[in-house]
């Protein structure tokens, strides 16, 4: 998956916007203000930082040893440092729907009706 695919699926969820808060290189999406996924634009090959359960990241970390890695500058327990060039298409976009549904998940009442009522 390339980094314009990678965008456009993210950019699809539900109340989903993009934003460059650290820095012009690191391109983060967010869901009601919090953050779920970030891609450092300028590394390559291509990676991404997504929220994980900590145990799945565990299994993913060992079944995909070296292209599913701890988070880079993340929460080691939390988040994956993924190598989007390196791991089928539809496994990514079911890792990255799963950190938006664990941050959405974690929302507060009022940021998850907020996000209820976007059509």
């Amino acid at each position: 998956m390339d980094v314009e695919e990678f965008r456009s699926f993210c950019l699809q969820l539900k109340g989903v916007h993009e934003d460059f808060p650290f820095d012009k290189d690191t391109l983060v999406f967010k869901v009601m203000g919090k953050m779920f996924a970030l891609v450092p634009l300028e590394r390559i090959p291509h990676t991404t930082n997504l929220k994980c359960d900590p145990e799945r990241s565990a299994i993913l970390r060992e079944t995909y040893d070296g292209v599913i890695r701890p988070g880079y500058h993340m929460s080691k327990l939390h988040w994956n440092t993924l190598v989007l060039d390196a791991l089928p298409r539809d496994l990514i976009q079911e890792l990255i729907v799963h950190s938006y549904n664990l941050v959405v998940d974690k929302l507060n009442k009022k940021d998850k009706a907020a996000l209820a009522a976007i059509s």
